[in-house]
């Protein structure tokens, strides 16, 4: 396969045209369907220009293992997720690349219970994919396509009936929302007023496909929505990732908070209005989140990074609110997903309830600093060097988590070293309250990996 195809627990993805084609999009999805058994299979995808092409691709794919595709065309990832286990479909697609740029595209595959599948059963399909022995069936059972046109509106009655809605729309919120030309184009500025009654001010609101700011939601992306909030006097300005399942958020001031923030603030609300448990996060968010936990006497557990894995520990615990610190929020009383609908919805009932901008809820969470390095190692190296970190950082008193790498946390500050997916490195970060408690990890680390 070509170096630009990536296979893993996210998916298949890779530049169409180059290591993706119609024809490996076809191939994954009889795989897949031969993974599900026959059955309906729900299909979903972003504004990709590659999307309508991909999407006969994987059509066709289904129908020749028997599988009933249902198309729900363009909708939020979330939005799949929830109608696949609503619909008592044998699995979904999602034809998305996410935060990629433009010329990538990808196949995210769901099971029957929407959510993703995880490192186990993924390896699984990628078996019966190498294996290459489909059941194909014959012309007379090619089963027809069916669609579904309500998808996102039953997503968003379920939010509806999750927040306090009505006292959101009391507020009358104005709010700016950078839709990226992605899903939120479609769906965003319309949901905002018409079920929260707020008035907004949209950017970047043509569903193409073509990104005009990067598509990853940070803080470096969002310079013309921080100008639109401050030219308009927005309470809050929201932005969105392609896909429409992680969401950074911009104070009345124009500031980005980082994308941490999202899950702090939304832990913050589901904590104080909602429910009472843990929060579950990956190891690599920040540490403000274990802040709003201590707030509410909560602990926060920790998992590896990746969504699937987040969603796993939370249905395990019953926690009431979980994500990542890119900016993605998963409220299982919803569904069990990163959304950034809900997200964006917990913001806003936040805003209502407290009476108070949302720098000043911002300034009320300790902000931490962030150091990141990496250090070229060889794969045969890159395991002992983990080892001897793992027993210096055990020597000074850290708790040890070996989820990714070495993850050692301190209470107050932690540092993480692992081995990169892409580059014969290993990549190191840590956060602490100073920049300069950061650093002093950082180097502590390399010092003790180059010693």
């Amino acid at each position: 396969m070509k170096e630009s195809l990536k296979v893993g627990v996210s998916g298949v993805r890779g530049v169409v045209g180059e290591s993706f084609t119609p024809q490996l999009a076809a191939t994954f999805a009889q795989a897949f369907g031969a993974f599900v058994g026959r059955g309906p299979v729900v299909v979903g995808r972003d504004t990709r220009p590659s999307g309508p092409m991909l999407e006969q691709a994987v059509i066709a794919g289904l129908q020749s293992v028997g599988c009933l595709p249902v198309l729900l065309g363009v909708v939020p990832t979330p939005t799949l997720l929830l109608a696949t286990k609503n619909s008592s479909a044998r699995g979904g697609i999602a034809i998305t690349a996410s935060h990629n740029a433009a010329e990538w595209n990808a196949l995210k595959f769901v099971n029957r219970d929407g959510l993703f599948l995880d490192a186990t059963r993924a390896e699984e399909l990628y078996d019966v994919y190498h294996q290459g022995d489909f059941p194909l069936v014959a012309e007379s059972e090619l089963p027809a396509v069916t669609f579904i046109k309500d998808a996102f509106e039953r997503h968003a009655a379920r939010i509806a009936g999750y927040v306090a809605a009505a006292a959101i729309r009391a507020r009358r919120f104005k709010v700016a929302v950078d839709c990226v030309n992605g899903v939120g184009a479609v769906f965003t500025p319309g949901w905002l007023r018409a079920a929260l009654g707020c008035e907004v001010v949209a950017l970047h609101e043509a569903p193409t496909g073509r990104f005009e700011r990067g598509p990853e939601p940070v803080p470096e992306h969002l310079t013309r929505l921080g100008a639109a909030v401050r030219q308009h006097g927005c309470a809050v300005g929201f932005a969105h990732d392609p896909d429409g399942d992680r969401l950074a958020l911009v104070d009345e001031r124009g500031q980005p908070l980082g994308e941490d923030f999202t899950l702090a603030l939304a832990a913050w609300q589901v904590l104080e209005r909602h429910a009472r448990g843990p929060v579950v996060a990956t190891i690599s968010t920040s540490l403000c989140v274990d802040a709003v936990a201590k707030k509410f006497g909560v602990e926060v557990v920790r998992t590896k990074i990746g969504e699937i894995n987040v969603a796993e520990k939370i249905l395990q615990l019953g926690a009431p609110v979980g994500g990542e610190g890119s900016g993605g929020v998963i409220v299982p009383a919803v569904h069990p997903c990163r959304c950034a609908y809900v997200s964006m919805a917990l913001v806003l009932e936040l805003l209502a309830d407290q009476q108070r901008p949302i720098s000043a809820l911002r300034a009320a969470i300790p902000e931490f600093q962030v150091a990141k390095t990496k250090l070229e190692v060889s794969g045969e190296a890159a395991p002992e060097l983990l080892r001897r970190l793992r027993r210096h950082f055990e020597e000074r008193g850290a708790n040890i988590s070996l989820f990714d790498g070495v993850h050692a946390d301190f209470g107050d500050r932690w540092i993480s070293v692992r081995r990169s997916n892409t580059e014969p490195v290993l990549r190191l970060t840590a956060e602490a309250l100073s920049a300069a408690a950061a650093e002093t990890l950082v180097r502590a680390a390399l010092d003790e990996l180059r010693r």
